[in-house]
C-alpha cells in the first residue's frame, strides 16, 4: 500500500514540477510534503527517492531535497543516447526475440491500445514502458538491456510529460505497429530505423517539450 501510495504521491510531484509549482532550485521539504498529501513520513520519503532516481530531483547530504529540471542541451543529449539504445536494442532483438515474448509484446501493445481508446495518458505510459522494457530484454544483452532501463527511468518524467502532446499517442501506437510488425518478421533495419525514431526528439517536439517545463 506504501509503494502505491508513493508511486502516486511520485507522480503528483512531476505534475506541480512541470506545472511550475515546485521550480528548479526549490528545496522539497519532507515534513510539509507529508502534510500537504496526509500521508506519513514513509510513503513521502519513498516518493522523494523515487523521484530522485529519475534525476528530476536531487537529494543534497546535510541539505536536503532540491528540484532539478536538467537544461536543454543535457535532455537532448539524452534522447539521442536513448534513441540510440532503443535502435540498438531493435536490431538485436529482432534476429533473437522468443515467441512467448513476441507474444508479451503484442498483449502489452494491446494494452495500449485500450489506454489509447480511454484517453488514459498514465496507463498508456505503464503499458509502454512494458513495451519497450521486453525490447531490451529480447536484445540478449543484459549489459545494454540495463543501461536502457537505466536511461529510460531516468527520462520518465519527460517520455510521460511527451504524451499529452496534441495526437502523441496516436503517433506513438502507430510506431508501434511497425516495431511488431519487424520483430516478428525479424527486419532488424525496420525495427532499428523505427524504434530510433519513436524515441528521438527533435524539432517541434523537443521545442514543445521545453515550453512544457514550468508553466503557469
Amino acid at each position: 500500500m506504501n509503494q502505491n501510495r508513493a508511486d502516486h504521491i511520485s507522480a503528483e510531484l512531476q505534475e506541480l514540477i512541470f506545472s511550475g509549482v515546485y521550480k528548479d532550485g526549490d528545496r522539497l521539504d519532507e515534513i510539509s510534503l507529508a502534510e500537504r498529501f496526509d500521508v506519513s513520513r514513509t510513503p513521502m520519503r519513498e516518493a522523494l527517492k523515487k523521484l530522485a532516481s529519475s534525476g528530476l530531483v536531487e537529494h543534497i547530504p546535510h541539505r536536503g531535497v532540491f528540484v532539478r529540471q536538467p537544461g536543454p542541451i543535457e535532455l537532448l543529449e539524452m534522447f539521442e543516447v536513448m534513441s540510440e539504445f532503443e535502435a540498438i536494442c531493435g536490431k538485436l532483438a529482432a534476429a533473437r526475440i522468443s515467441e512467448s515474448a513476441l507474444d508479451d509484446l503484442k498483449a502489452a501493445n494491446s494494452k495500449c491500445q485500450t489506454a489509447k481508446e480511454n484517453n488514459d495518458v498514465d496507463g498508456y505510459y505503464l503499458e509502454n514502458e512494458r513495451f519497450h522494457q521486453i525490447i531490451y530484454k529480447q536484445s540478449g544483452n543484459a549489459f545494454l538491456a540495463n543501461e536502457a532501463q537505466r536511461l529510460q527511468k531516468r527520462l520518465q518524467p519527460f517520455r510521460r510529460v511527451q504524451l499529452r502532446f496534441r495526437g502523441r499517442i496516436q503517433q506513438s501506437m502507430a510506431e508501434h505497429e511497425q516495431i511488431v510488425k519487424a520483430l516478428f518478421n525479424g527486419d532488424a533495419e525496420l525495427a532499428e530505423s523505427t524504434l530510433r525514431e519513436h524515441v528521438s526528439i527533435q524539432g517541434n517536439k523537443f521545442h514543445q517539450l521545453i515550453a512544457s517545463f514550468g508553466k503557469d
